[in-house]
């Protein structure tokens, strides 16, 4: 049996402003923008540049409800984790585009780490690992 995570909602505001931060701030590309005016949506998932693996579907709250969970959807936790092959690489670029880090970079024992907002609050990681984590970029 094989199975994979295709994609992670992530509940927006809105679709521009938010591909707007995940293409033009991070870098991510935009794989997918498609109308549904059926059900008054777009279908638009985004991925991190080289990213063979699950990507963000970027879902616009369509209820007052959903919108109250915009930028909280794990209440204050880290929620997704952005494994990247250079870290200050992409620390520094962060940092120059606005990023906002809420805990700057620190050595761990699986590697080097720091937490950054998205435009909405959601926490992030920006993470590389030293080789010792089991669950690394190119690992099968």
């Amino acid at each position: 049996m094989q199975q994979t995570i295709a994609h992670v909602s992530l509940v927006v505001r809105d679709y521009d402003e938010a591909v707007n931060f995940y293409v033009g701030t991070l870098g991510f590309r935009l794989l997918e923008d498609s109308p549904r005016p059926e059900q008054d949506k777009r279908w638009v998932v985004v991925a991190p540049p080289g990213s063979p693996g699950a990507s963000l579907l970027l879902a616009r709250a369509s209820s007052p409800e959903q919108a109250t969970l915009v930028g909280n959807q794990t209440g204050g936790r880290v929620f997704l984790f952005l494994q990247t092959d250079d870290f200050w690489r992409d620390y520094n670029r962060y940092v120059a585009a606005g990023v906002k880090f809420v805990r700057e970079p620190s050595e761990q024992p699986y590697g080097t780490v720091a937490v950054f907002q998205d435009l909405y609050g959601n926490l992030w990681d920006l993470l590389q690992y030293n080789g010792s984590a089991p669950y690394t970029l190119g690992a099968a």
